[in-house]
């Protein structure tokens, strides 16, 4: 029997490997985007995938985003938070609106999309996968808003696994340098340094990221639940 999955931040990167690897394997799958438009056209066009534009720090649109979905599908199995965007700055030069606003995209949006789509989940004894970093686990200079909000994402997903078990799992993967477009403005030179950092010595890629997703969501990972999954290439152990 298919599966039912919702993807959140669906359109590029990481996003866009986790929809097409639970599109491979036959689950039907929703995903939302915000701008990149033609991306998801192009992506539902290549996967089957449904996408919604939804913008995760509105209350409302998040609302309106998982009733339309459950009113399609009916159930649930499977939901994965990976909405999302960077920030770098120093402490002292982030303003608070871009505190708030990293804030908001990564810990509201994962809070609004749990909230309303839970008993959904419940019915299913579902899976919920919250994508999460590396700097959410160690921190990074000049990204303290980002990295408290996906810290934030791990203390969340803690806190769920306990009071929805036994019915919902949850669980975090957290990726470490990801070669996506988010590095585009670095050169080939300054991305082998930064594969320099890695033991395993590459950058992952997004489909690494979804691969891991793709355990925690499934049967053969029915008793682990609270975890946070590193894929990182061994740089933060």
């Amino acid at each position: 029997m298919p599966r039912h999955v919702l993807i959140t931040g669906g359109s590029r990167g990481i996003g866009r490997a986790l929809v097409k690897a639970f599109a491979a394997q036959g689950d039907l799958t929703a995903f939302t985007y915000l701008r990149s438009e033609e991306a998801a056209a192009s992506l539902r066009a290549e996967t089957g995938a449904l996408p919604y534009r939804c913008d995760s720090r509105s209350e409302e649109e998040v609302i309106k985003a998982c009733k339309k979905i459950l009113s399609l599908f009916h159930t649930l199995d499977a939901l994965v938070i990976n909405a999302g965007t960077s920030l770098y700055e120093t402490l002292e030069g982030t303003s608070l609106p871009q505190w708030q606003d990293q804030l908001n995209v990564h810990l509201t949006g994962a809070y609004l999309c749990t909230r309303e789509l839970l008993p959904a989940l419940r019915e299913k004894k579902g899976a919920v996968v919250y994508i999460s970093s590396v700097w959410g686990q160690s921190g990074g200079s000049n990204e303290a808003a980002y990295s408290a909000a996906k810290a934030g994402l791990i203390g969340l997903m803690k806190a769920m696994a306990k009071e929805a078990a036994p019915l919902v799992r949850f669980n975090c993967v957290a990726p470490g340098i990801i070669d996506t477009e988010m590095l585009n403005h670095f050169s080939q030179e300054e991305k082998e340094g930064l594969s320099s950092l890695v033991p395993l010595e590459r950058l992952g890629t997004p489909e690494d990221v979804a691969k891991a997703a793709l355990f925690l969501c499934s049967d053969n990972a029915s008793y682990i639940t609270g975890q946070t999954l590193a894929v990182n290439g061994g740089m933060y152990i």
